[in-house]
């Protein structure tokens, strides 16, 4: 029989006096908190020391009433809070066993009827612990880690474990198939894991054997299967496991001849050794009580969103302020030699035509799909329903006037394109100093196109390096191609990805909002770690991210859509023998007997496979468009 359930509905519960006044405080706090998590209005809680009927706790249905046992609190009674969520874990066991105790108010509800044979109610209160805590998980999800708290005290009561040696269990097949129903049942409810049971897993089937623990193991699998009021149902397979194990019904108690366990030989004290049954179930207790204490409590939605909300106005004010530094201040750092810029040009008429075109994709590429909504009609045009059609035939031979809409049809309506903020942020460190000029035209024809788009678009540019500097103002149209070099060692998009976020609102909903990165991606491991976060925050709050990638061994950052830009930029190597070669940053190479030929090879590769510009424009375009569409 458990300790902590008293099924006997005589049973009332022991008087017990608390000896300071912050147990009885207590007792009406934890009154107030039980009602959640038993879904019950009508318990009542008393927790003091002594209580419990000598178990950490004890439910009596009698009077609705739980006893939990003030010696296992562990703190002051005057500094326990439960209504603080977090405040739980320095108490975890006591609230796990609160919370278990809750588990059979609620979950069972059914009592044996008189005159049934004390072993089979045993063995049923047997098999209800694990069956009840399997309900209460499946109803709370959260209440896992609070049971797995209790699991070490609950256990130990059950079994007689610490109370005195020679209670403990032995190798006997009545103690191991008890342990199994408290520890392996409770593995397949869902509370503890194959794992964490599996050194004393092993002690039982070697005690019982396989056959054995097959058929206790079916009897618990029905159990957590039967229903919180299903009394027959337990009472039938408690039956059941009085006959596998051999145990007479109306006594509870084995066979007479079961063999001592030869493993509880006497000490020279004359103390009997704990049987390896024991041992290994203080092992599995204790590796239980260490994992929990490791694990992550459940936490309080409310403080959860409050902390979260805290977060998100800490990055908002840290966006806003580097804006400020980046776009309203000087620039800091040296004015020349680390993120520094290489003068402009104007831009070609290619890249003008880029720009456009780029510009006719960022016109549609924040519209959301075409929303369907359904309407009925009495008259079409739409598609008939039956069963509409029946109801007003008989509605007009009733005399009543027809109110069916049996015709149906679904409408499309668009939804008006979003304005648009585009933020684009250039990678000028040293491993992308062979791209620099196509990362300029890039960024222009981003940027250009802003003044081409008929829906309302915002846009902002800056590089990173060692420093960030802006090239393109919020709520300006770049004349001029803003040439730039590449000679940093180090990458800070962290400020890159937050000035841009200050200055052009991206985490903030009420418009299409797309962050263009080009990068390579090789970063040290600070700024990359702490980009990812700004990335990964820009996407939970619905801001499209597309990274422009350079080569074919980049490395983007995690979550985003990336797309390739296609670069040809052909150099000459002179050597000593008067030979040269042409290379390009794609990666093509070609050896040559003078510099003159390697200069022609060169030119020719650029002008026959290099793509147009316009052609990156619609790439970019699409990717964008897809950007912007997973992001919803």
């Amino acid at each position: 029989m458990s300790t902590h359930l008293a099924a006997d509905p005589a049973a009332i519960g022991a008087a017990v006096l608390p000896a300071r006044p912050e147990w009885l405080t207590l007792s009406a706090t934890l009154a107030c908190e039980v009602g959640v998590i038993a879904d019950r209005e009508d318990l009542l809680v008393t927790i003091a020391p002594g209580a419990g009927g000598g178990a950490p706790a004890c439910f009596y249905p009698a009077r609705a009433l739980i006893e939990v046992d003030g010696d296992h609190l562990g703190v002051d009674p005057a500094t326990v809070k439960p209504a603080d969520i977090g405040d739980r874990t320095r108490y975890a066991a006591t609230w796990g066993a609160l919370t278990h105790e809750c588990g059979h108010a609620k979950h069972t509800a059914w009592d044996p009827p008189p005159g049934t044979p004390p072993g089979v109610v045993a063995a049923a209160m047997l098999l209800e612990e694990p069956r009840m805590e399997a309900a209460q998980v499946r109803r709370r999800p959260d209440d896992r880690h609070w049971l797995r708290a209790c699991v070490r005290d609950i256990v130990a009561a059950d079994l007689h474990l610490f109370a005195d040696p020679a209670t403990a269990p032995q190798m006997t097949k009545a103690d191991a198939a008890r342990t199994a129903a408290l520890l392996l049942a409770r593995v397949d409810g869902g509370v503890l894991t194959p794992r964490e049971v599996a050194p004393v897993a092993q002690v039982i089937e070697t005690v019982l054997g396989a056959p054995m623990l097959r058929q206790l193991r079916a009897v618990w699998h029905k159990a957590l299967r039967t229903a919180d009021d299903d009394g027959q149902t337990m009472l039938t397979l408690g039956r059941q496991w009085c006959e596998i194990l051999g145990t007479d019904p109306d006594t509870g108690h084995p066979d007479p001849g079961a063999a001592p366990d030869p493993a509880a030989t006497p000490d020279p004290s004359g103390t009997p050794s704990p049987s390896p049954l024991t041992s290994a179930i203080e092992g599995v207790l204790t590796t239980v009580a260490a994992r929990v204490a490791r694990e992550k409590a459940p936490q309080d939605p409310a403080a959860v969103a409050a902390a979260a909300q805290a977060r998100e106005c800490a990055a908002a004010q840290a966006a806003a302020e580097a804006a400020r530094s980046v776009f309203d201040l000087a620039p800091s750092g040296p004015a020349s030699g680390r993120t520094e810029t290489a003068g402009t040009r104007p831009p070609t008429a290619e890249e003008r035509t880029a720009a456009r075109v780029l510009a006719r994709a960022l016109n549609t590429a924040g519209v959301p799909d075409r929303v369907a909504v359904k309407t009925s009609s009495p008259i079409p045009p739409g598609r008939l329903r039956m069963r509409g059609a029946l109801a007003a035939d008989a509605q007009r031979a009733a005399g009543a006037l027809p109110t069916a809409e049996p015709f149906t049809r679904v409408t499309r309506t668009p939804v008006p394109a979003p304005p648009l903020r585009l933020g684009l942020a250039c990678d000028v460190s040293g491993s992308t100093r062979l791209y620099t000029k196509a990362i300029a035209s890039t960024a222009w024809i981003l940027a250009g196109a802003a003044r081409h788009t008929v829906v309302p678009t915002q846009t902002a540019t800056v590089i990173f390096g060692h420093h960030v500097r802006p090239i393109i103002h919020p709520g300006t149209a770049p004349a001029q191609v803003t040439l730039f070099e590449a000679r940093d060692n180090w990458e800070d998009i962290p400020t890159a990805l937050d000035a841009l976020d200050g200055a052009l609102g991206l985490a903030r909903p009420g418009a299409a909002r797309l962050l263009v990165v080009i990068s390579d991606g090789k970063f040290r491991e600070e700024p990359r770690a702490d980009g990812q976060k700004r990335i990964d925050r820009l996407r939970a709050s619905g801001c499209a991210v597309l990274w422009l990638t350079l080569g074919e061994h980049d490395t983007p950052l995690n979550g985003v859509s990336v797309q390739r830009l296609v670069v040809h930029d052909t150099d000459i190597n002179r050597y000593s023998d008067g030979t040269a070669s042409a290379h390009c940053v794609c990666g093509w190479r070609q050896h040559c007997r003078n510099s003159r030929t390697a200069t022609a090879a060169g030119r020719d590769h650029e002008t026959t496979t290099a793509d147009p510009i316009t052609a990156t424009a619609t790439a970019i375009g699409r990717a964008a468009t897809a950007a912007l569409r997973t992001a919803r």
